[in-house]
């Protein structure tokens, strides 16, 4: 592992990189450097979780295949306590692979070979929509806190992933509006990523399952057959 000198006005800009090619780790450290970000480089899976737990980054860019522990692992043991904006980098393409990361908790997923630079635009993107607070409706039970990317539904807090948060958002704000799969999809993902629709179903089923258990055969989440989702909590 490698890390840079920390300042504190360094904190709110910290990218790490868990990357174990030493090319790929070196491209993607001068990028988000450039991009004004304090870097934290690991290039084994050791170490990785109790560091994120500590110091908590601004947004990680993580491989998929590591040294000891893989990146799914990685990425499902930082989602049990952080919603920290989180991207898969690897040379694994399949559907199958990219849809359990994003199940998983990652937010974007981007395949070798890549541009360095488009990571970084991704990365900047993640963190334009973490910003703002304000209620979803007036008087509606769901409240979100955008700075923090927190959701509360009947006062109760919701455990969610930034995608699973993004997508709560946009359907959450206009109750009764129906969202198609691919408005969703354009949405809560970074432009120009491709995904199948069948994304946008897994995270509303893990969406739905969290609102269940605060108040169970309650879900405000509805299916418009052919189309898409609407809210209506």
């Amino acid at each position: 592992m490698t890390a840079a000198t920390e300042t504190t006005a360094d904190r709110e800009r910290h990218c790490l990189i868990v990357e174990d090619e030493p090319v790929l780790a070196d491209l993607l450290d001068d990028v988000m450097r450039d991009q004004g970000f304090l870097t934290t480089v690991f290039n084994t899976s050791e170490g990785v979780v109790p560091w994120v737990r500590e110091e908590a980054p601004t947004v990680v860019l993580l491989d998929l295949m590591l040294p000891g522990t893989d990146g799914f692992s990685i990425c499902q043991e930082i989602r049990r306590f952080s919603r920290v904006p989180l991207i898969m980098i690897t040379a694994r393409a399949d559907e199958a692979d990219r849809l359990r990361g994003l199940d998983l908790g990652a937010d974007d997923y981007v395949c070798k070979p890549f541009h360095a630079a488009e990571v970084a635009a991704r990365v900047r993107a993640l963190l334009r929509r973490s910003i703002d607070w304000q209620n979803a409706a007036p008087g509606s039970p769901l409240q979100l806190d955008e700075a923090c990317m927190e959701a509360r539904w009947h006062g109760h807090s919701l455990d969610l992933t930034p995608v699973e948060f993004r997508l709560l958002r946009t359907l959450g704000k206009r109750p009764g509006q129906v969202y198609a799969r691919a408005q969703l999809l354009d949405i809560v993902y970074v432009s120009g990523h491709v995904v199948s629709d069948r994304t946008i179903d897994s995270h509303v089923k893990n969406l739905r399952r969290k609102l269940l258990e605060i108040t169970p055969g309650e879900s405000p989440i509805e299916s418009v057959y052919g189309v898409g989702y609407k809210f209506i909590g």
